[in-house]
């Protein structure tokens, strides 16, 4: 039976990275991001690399519910679904608030939710996050989590926002609140996951070094203190965060389920230790 990858936010980043560890992983790998032109660029270069995987590229919205339906159809009409690596994110200085959640949240729930009736024994999942709702401390009341466990209906933004209150609507404050609501999605999906085999887990980056980190850098002493702050004393590359996703995905984490996996140098042991 032919097996089907699938990296969001393949364009660019961690997505690419991703990409480019599922490529030895699976028979067909589906490449999407909203940056049609970069995927079928990056299809193209997988294509002709002497990789196992045949590359596809599909221009797509996570948010989109049509584009998830055909992401689908597709994957069922290749063959078993084995690894998901899920990376399409907006960050705070990309997107206000609401498009923040609606990308990084709401997002994560509607891809897993397509591609649930897919999933089968040895199908794995990984959703990136990020350690900023582990510095934050975030802690929601149970009124709050039960919102956030909700279903993502039409009015799923709105009800995200009425439960936290209007400090949600600073970008700074939502990226966090979105990423941990991603990590309480992950938690979730396991459980829904494990009755036919399959598995879900979220990974946490810290500082990656990525154009915005370094235009921070040169802007704000606060994130050359979180830089220093980091037991390794540097940032993060793509291709190590992608190394862990790459590995959770394998079926040498085949009893690893449930859980968040930071890949942050040490940042959150440092800042618990304070």
């Amino acid at each position: 039976m032919t097996t089907v990858g699938i990296a969001t936010g393949a364009g660019r980043g961690t997505g690419e990275a991703c990409a480019r560890r599922l490529a030895d992983m699976v028979d067909v790998l589906l490449l999407t991001d909203r940056n049609e032109a970069a995927v079928a660029a990056l299809a193209k270069d997988l294509s002709g690399s002497g990789h196992r995987a045949v590359a596809e590229p599909l221009g797509m919205d996570v948010t989109d519910p049509e584009g998830l339906s055909r992401l689908a159809d597709r994957v069922a009409g290749l063959g078993t679904l084995r690894a998901v690596a899920h990376a399409e994110n907006v960050e705070p200085e990309d997107a206000d608030w609401r498009g923040i959640i609606e990308v990084d949240f709401v997002g994560t729930v509607l891809l897993a939710e397509a591609l649930r009736p897919l999933a089968t024994a040895g199908t794995a999942f990984v959703y990136c996050a990020s350690v900023s709702p582990l510095i934050a401390h975030i802690d929601p009341a149970p009124e709050v989590a039960a919102v956030l466990d909700g279903p993502p209906e039409e009015d799923f933004v709105d009800r995200i926002r009425a439960a936290i209150g209007p400090a949600l609507e600073d970008a700074a404050w939502a990226y966090p609140w979105a990423t941990y609501g991603v990590h309480r999605f992950a938690r979730a999906e396991a459980v829904r996951l494990g009755p036919v085999g399959a598995r879900a887990c979220s990974v946490s980056p810290g500082a990656i070094d990525t154009p915005q980190i370094r235009l921070e850098t040169a802007r704000y002493e606060s994130v050359k203190e979180l830089i220093r702050g980091t037991p390794l004393g540097r940032t993060g590359r793509y291709e190590e965060v992608a190394a862990v996703v790459a590995f959770l995905l394998s079926d040498e984490a085949s009893f690893v389920n449930g859980i968040d996996v930071a890949v942050d140098g040490g940042l959150l042991a440092a800042v618990r230790d304070e």
